[in-house]
């Protein structure tokens, strides 16, 4: 093998710059004021047509070191791919994650599909030592907090 061969791969770079000082972030301490973040920052004009899924990064003080959009899907659901979701995650450096996804119906509670991520989800969050502090699922005037109700 010649030695020019190992240099025909991609380089990868990873970067992540925040743009105000921690004390300046956010701070989250319950479920409702992520549901607040979350909805100010939704395009309000899907919430109740499209089901899309959003997380928040947190450092080790529950600021918010940044929101993503995760994917959006139909009318019916969506993705919360593990690996990027912890991409994601790692690349910013958070300590921990809420995850989020809407419920166009208005429907709140929970789908066998919607627990089932979030215990696949919290598995591998454990492994990076990433805490998972709630998964939400919200309308355009209320939430479903899955820590609260037990289920993380």
């Amino acid at each position: 093998m010649e030695q020019t061969e190992f240099f025909n791969v991609a380089e990868v770079q990873l970067s992540y710059k925040p743009h105000f000082k921690a004390q300046e972030r956010p701070q989250i301490n319950s479920a409702r004021q992520a549901y607040q973040i979350l909805l100010d920052s939704w395009d309000k004009s899907l919430v109740n047509y499209l089901e899309q899924a959003k997380m928040i990064l947190l450092n080790r003080n529950n600021r918010v070191l940044g929101l993503v959009d995760l994917s959006t899907g139909g009318g019916a659901s969506t993705v919360m791919d593990t690996r990027v979701v912890f991409a994601i995650a790692l690349k910013a450096t958070a300590s921990s994650i809420i995850l989020a996804h809407n419920h166009p119906s208005g429907n709140l509670r929970p789908s066998s599909q919607d627990i089932t991520v979030s215990e696949k989800l919290v598995k591998a969050a454990k492994i990076l030592e990433i805490d998972i502090h709630d998964h939400l699922i919200i309308s355009e005037n209320e939430y479903f907090s899955m820590a609260e109700e037990g289920y993380i």
